[in-house]
């Protein structure tokens, strides 16, 4: 078979068509389709990333709804300056409702502890152990926040009293100046 110009151009045609359009056509192609799938991959791991992070801020916004929530109700039991007043009355009425003589209260300076006040109380009672026993188990329900302290107990020798309890209330309370001056000024607790 003799090869002619003619025949040799159209078969050069042939031949050449599929490697022009590889080079020129498919290729770049085959580019441009790797690149948009790299792409669809990483914006499909960004999306499951964004909903692992959604998913996540809901739950931290519901625990933080939750620890608002249980400072709320921690706040509400510590009373305020004005309402100390009470609260100590009430502590020396538990006292005599127990069994025991009035006791003796020294009030000491205010402390500051963390975002509130302590307001320790030297308290000096006297009575049966049964009563002082009752006596702080009803201090301990008390709905306000208190800790007693530096408790000393001593036995007593007369007819009215069996022991001499010498300790330290402390009752947690608010400061409302400083409440007041915080919210005011829009600053954080």
């Amino acid at each position: 078979m003799t090869f002619t110009p003619r025949s040799l151009a159209i078969t050069l045609f042939v031949v050449g068509m599929p490697l022009i359009c590889y080079f020129a056509v498919f290729r770049p192609q085959n580019a441009a389709i790797a690149a948009a799938r790299s792409e669809v991959e990483h914006k499909a791991a960004m999306l499951a990333r964004l909903k692992e992070e959604t998913v996540r801020n809901s739950d931290l916004a519901k625990t933080n709804e939750q620890l608002s929530a249980t400072v709320r109700s921690i706040e509400a039991r510590l009373p305020s300056g004005k309402e100390l007043d009470a609260l100590v009355k009430q502590v020396s009425n538990l006292a005599v409702a127990a069994g025991l003589q009035p006791p003796t209260m020294k009030m000491l300076p205010p402390l500051q502890a963390a975002e509130y006040l302590e307001q320790p109380i030297e308290l000096e009672v006297e009575g049966g152990f049964k009563g002082f026993f009752t006596f702080i188990s009803k201090v301990e329900k008390l709905p306000r926040i208190t800790r007693i302290h530096d408790m000393k107990l001593t036995s007593v020798e007369r007819d009215d009293a069996e022991i001499k309890a010498e300790f330290t209330l402390s009752i947690y309370f608010q400061d409302m100046n400083r409440i007041a001056t915080v919210e005011t000024t829009g600053g954080a607790r």
